[in-house]
């Protein structure tokens, strides 16, 4: 698959969101370039992914999703 395929592919199944960040929280920011992702997109998205986790959503939301599904089975 091509580089501009794949673009193309993520671009249909993404969801495009514009924040502003202060100038102070913009430089903070950049410091993970190239730790947690290589464009400005990918280093936002990692530190909501982290945070996300880090605070439990992300494994709450699957358990919960999981125990809907057994129960739906029943």
């Amino acid at each position: 698959m091509s580089k501009k395929s794949v673009e193309n592919s993520i671009a249909l199944n993404s969801k495009r969101v514009q924040v502003s960040f202060t100038e102070d929280q913009w430089n903070l920011l950049t410091q993970f370039k190239g730790e947690l992702g290589d464009t400005d997109a990918d280093v936002v998205r990692s530190i909501v992914m982290i945070w996300l986790a880090e605070k439990n959503f992300i494994t709450d939301s699957i358990k919960n999703k999981l125990r809907h599904d057994r129960t739906d089975r029943t």
